[in-house]
């Protein structure tokens, strides 16, 4: 029983760690450190740089809440430990 824990925990922590990682990548580094080398394009008008950072961060942001929900019930039936 307490492997299975141990197991679950860290499935669990290397799905928060995979989240961060792709909140981090499109809020800090598409929004902030590239977004200069983005505004040479441009989406809708604005330039891309401008558009993730006000924007297409947000757009992934709630994208990753239903993202982590599906993958964390998945994960919660598999070990087992899910509410009906």
């Amino acid at each position: 029983m307490e492997d299975k824990g141990k197991a679950y925990w860290y499935a669990t922590l290397k799905l928060i760690a995979g989240v961060l990682c792709v909140w981090f990548f499109f809020s800090y580094f598409l929004g902030i450190l590239v977004a200069p080398a983005l505004n040479g394009i441009h989406l809708g008008g604005y330039p891309l740089g401008f558009w993730f950072a006000q924007q297409g961060s947000m757009y992934v942001f709630v994208a990753l809440i239903f993202i982590y929900a599906k993958l964390m019930d998945n994960l919660d039936r598999k070990f087992d430990v899910h509410e009906e």
